[in-house]
């Protein structure tokens, strides 16, 4: 088996016709020996943030010199973004190893493992043959029925913020949402929760009061942005002043004030976890695709938002660092989001839009994403492919800002266009 044959075979493995549950994820972790069981976590579920705190995380726990497993969805450029070890993606050949040893077990199982239960799967093996001393777990989707809550009680459970998205797979109300992601909390296993939505943040206390779980909910009132640019966002928190955060998008300090409280947290279990790894950890954290930008001037930007949620978060950014700009924007949306409210964010930014459809059947066709934006009063044209779309949004915007957004299903594609015509 080659590194191409290992992802394919990974990738042949859909959804249709599994119903959800982790009984697949703990026969295959059975049968490949329990790696789970030889490891600790910090486990990360929500709405939005959900990478970008758990890379806050990672960054400051191997600064503060412990072996870190990171394990998050989707990946960017590559596959082996998902399996990181202090930073370093797991390699190739070490991928394909870990694949013709899954395959046989899961081969194995009457009802065949998904693909993300795989992935689960082999990152759980990496993680325990590294022998990381703690893996901080992103949530694939939800909580209670994610494969990753197969894990004993974690060290901490971390609930970033939360918004109505997934909502087929986990209810049509925000305490339908909170009840699904409240799932990653265990007995006795402290919780760390960001707040600010008092319908959700009752189901999380009811559930950590269940669980006999320690709730802290971030104290947002401590956290004061001092300021942010096009480089680094700096802020107060909690006693530790002036924080260069590298990520810049405005939302970013708030995701830092709930890493921040869990890495406390983790501090009162027993690690070793001095404010000043926590400073060098976010000051050099490092997460592609969230409002990041690809060129200062005229500015390109690159940004993850796929839902309502996270759209509301990155306009706020884009006024805050852009004051009074217009901006054309390339757009791809998943066709199962809340297009039209999405767009009704973006719209009062909007110079003009051109709309791809990224490469996954999800993805809205372009044309159809072009009429929503004209049936809207916006000006849109939808492009032939992703390449050509990011030409075209550059040559529009001029000497203007340009901005490519609606999911990250999408980034990689948009990066490696951006850097062939720049590199023209």
């Amino acid at each position: 088996m080659n590194y191409e044959s290992a992802l394919e075979y990974i990738h042949a493995v859909q959804w249709a016709g599994h119903k959800p549950g982790l009984s697949r994820t703990r026969t295959l972790l059975a049968a490949l020996g329990a790696p789970h069981k030889k490891l600790r976590f910090v486990h990360v579920a929500g709405t939005n943030g959900k990478g970008s705190t758990a890379a806050m995380l990672a960054s400051c726990l191997q600064a503060a010199g412990y072996r870190v497993g990171l394990y998050t969805s989707p990946f960017i450029n590559c596959f082996n973004e998902r399996i990181q070890v202090n930073g370093e993606q797991i390699p190739d050949d070490a991928l394909v190893r870990l694949v013709e040893r899954v395959r046989p077990a899961a081969d194995a199982m009457a009802d065949i493992p998904t693909e993300f239960e795989i992935i689960t799967a082999l990152g759980m093996l990496w993680f325990a043959e590294e022998k990381c001393d703690i893996v901080v777990l992103e949530v694939g989707l939800g909580g209670t029925l994610d494969s990753t809550n197969v894990i004993d009680p974690p060290e901490c459970a971390v609930i970033t913020a939360l918004g109505m998205d997934h909502v087929k797979e986990l209810g049509p109300t925000i305490a339908d949402i909170a009840a699904a992601k409240a799932g990653i909390i265990k007995p006795g296993s402290p919780v760390v929760s960001y707040g600010g939505v008092p319908e959700a943040d009752a189901v999380i206390a009811r559930v950590a009061r269940e669980q006999n779980a320690p709730l802290t909910v971030v104290d947002l009132s401590r956290l004061k942005v001092e300021g942010g640019d096009l480089d680094a966002v700096t802020f107060d928190f909690d006693g530790l002043d002036g924080v260069r955060l590298p990520l810049i998008g405005s939302y970013q300090p708030k995701n830092a004030a709930l890493a921040i409280t869990a890495l406390r947290v983790l501090r009162g279990r027993g690690w070793n976890i001095p404010d000043s790894a926590i400073r060098t950890g976010l000051e050099q954290v490092s997460w592609p695709g969230r409002f990041e930008l690809l060129r200062h001037s005229p500015a390109f930007l690159l940004d993850g938002s796929h839902n309502a949620h996270g759209m509301r978060a990155t306009v706020q950014s884009l006024r805050d660092r852009f004051p009074g700009q217009k901006f054309v924007f390339l757009l791809s949306i998943m066709a199962d989001k809340d297009v039209d409210e999405m767009l009704a964010l973006l719209l009062p930014l909007a110079k003009r839009f051109v709309t791809v459809a990224a490469h996954t059947p999800r993805a809205m066709p372009a044309e159809t994403l072009a009429e929503h934006i004209r049936a809207r009063g916006g000006k849109a044209e939808a492009a032939a492919d992703i390449p050509a779309g990011v030409a075209r949004a550059v040559e529009l915007g001029g000497d203007g800002p340009v901005c490519a957004l609606g999911t990250l299903y999408f980034s990689g594609d948009v990066r490696q266009a951006f850097a062939r015509l720049t590199a023209e």
